[in-house]
């Protein structure tokens, strides 16, 4: 008798068991009904859920949530979806909107391969973006970054023709590594042109960890490609 293996996929993050403070958690309880998505819902229907049309971006890794509030509150005809597996950046985020204001952002809790695999129609986004997400600066740890070829390519059949994904990061190896994959993709320009990096877009707050990092000389790579 033969016996199966199942292999586990290689994950991008590891869960960390942070607690929730005691208002990211209040903001949690109370709004996760009206801004929460749930990926056993499956398809995403984005006009129902925000209760009107309007361009759609999806931001994957949203950390705590500074840098999607502040888009979302800049650009009020545009509608966010958010995806974070993490409750304390989730239940952050959901105050923040509380707080500001902010109602044009929807978030999953959730894994983002499978979201982009069970929630997201084929062609129904116009930008998707991923800012500073985990460098796994370990050579050995390389193999767990978000930015590989199955996801991107995942992410290209998700966006509508001359829909965009914008990457940032500041570890200089990882932006070399998001190029290659990038400019490897069938179906992606680079609208910098070949091989170069985009100054930052204006629409892209700069974070405090950005800032201090601009202080220290640390660089910070763009990357705006379009789907043909």
């Amino acid at each position: 008798m033969t016996e199966t293996i199942t292999r586990r996929p290689i994950r991008s993050y590891v869960l960390r068991m942070g607690r929730m403070t005691p208002g990211q958690q209040r903001a949690f309880d109370q709004n996760w009904e009206r801004w929460g998505l749930e990926a056993a819902d499956g398809i995403l229907d984005f006009d129902a859920v925000f209760g009107r049309a309007g361009p759609r971006v999806l931001e994957i890794g949203f950390g705590m949530g500074q840098s999607l509030v502040a888009m979302a509150a800049a650009a009020p005809d545009t509608n966010f979806v958010g995806i974070e597996v993490h409750r304390p950046g989730v239940g952050k985020l959901l105050h923040s909107m509380s707080e500001q204001g902010v109602n044009n952002i929807r978030a999953y809790c959730h894994d983002a391969v499978e979201i982009l695999r069970d929630c997201i129609s084929p062609g129904s986004l116009d930008t998707v973006q991923v800012f500073f997400p985990d460098p796994w600066h370990k050579k050995k740890h390389n193999k767990r970054r978000l930015i590989q070829p199955p996801l991107v390519a995942q992410i290209v059949t998700r966006l509508k023709p001359g829909g965009r994904l914008h990457l940032a990061t500041d570890w200089e190896d990882y932006a070399l590594q998001m190029m290659a994959v990038l400019t490897a993709e069938e179906g992606l320009s680079n609208l910098s042109g070949e091989g170069k990096f985009a100054p930052r877009p204006a629409c892209r707050p700069l974070t405090k960890f950005e800032r201090r990092g601009e202080r220290l000389g640390h660089g910070v790579w763009d990357l705006v490609f379009q789907r043909d």
